[in-house]
């Protein structure tokens, strides 16, 4: 049935469920201090980064509200097509999608950023970007996840970078 415990799925998904809104909120604030002639970027960013966020919610969500809570009671009638199961459900596919999502926002969003002050951002986040492919197409070819681990480490970095950016931009240090 599911490869994960209620456990699992609470300890793993609660910190996931907010990630979305907080990928989101970073993104509004880079499209907030964009210079005026690079929002195009940061506006396809927004409107990636609301698709990621909608979708990962509602993977997270199900599982957390519905999928977890009925495994406890061991009521696990018709909750076949709500499991998460890597490359055989659909939410697992759904979730790939999200992230899909996720890095096009973060390769749009690395041209919103404005000098070589953001070179570190705009770097992580292009290389988080460039995941792409092995994060839209792991359903059909399950061995991308090798590159799709990368994640683990583009994300936090494009996000811790671009939050230092975004706070010295706010400050007014190093904007151009």
């Amino acid at each position: 049935m599911s490869s994960s415990t209620p456990r699992g799925i609470l300890f793993l998904l609660t910190p996931s469920l907010l990630l979305g809104s907080a990928f989101l909120v970073l993104t509004a604030a880079l499209h907030r201090l964009a210079p005026p002639q690079r929002r195009v970027f940061s506006q396809i960013a927004l409107a990636f980064a609301t698709v990621y966020a909608t979708l990962i919610s509602l993977v997270y969500f199900v599982q957390l509200m519905l999928v977890a809570p009925r495994l406890v009671a061991g009521d696990t009638a018709g909750l076949e097509p709500f499991l998460f199961i890597p490359y055989r459900s659909f939410l697992f596919a759904v979730d790939l999608l999200g992230y899909s999502f996720m890095s096009l926002a973060t390769l749009a969003g690395a041209f919103a950023l404005p000098s070589s002050a953001w070179r570190t951002a705009r770097a992580a986040m292009i290389a988080n970007g460039l995941l792409l492919p092995f994060l839209a197409f792991q359903m059909l070819l399950p061995w991308l996840i090798a590159g799709g681990a990368l994640w683990a480490v583009t994300f936090p970095v494009a996000m811790l970078a671009l939050a230092y950016a975004l706070h010295r931009a706010r400050s007014g240090v190093g904007e151009n």
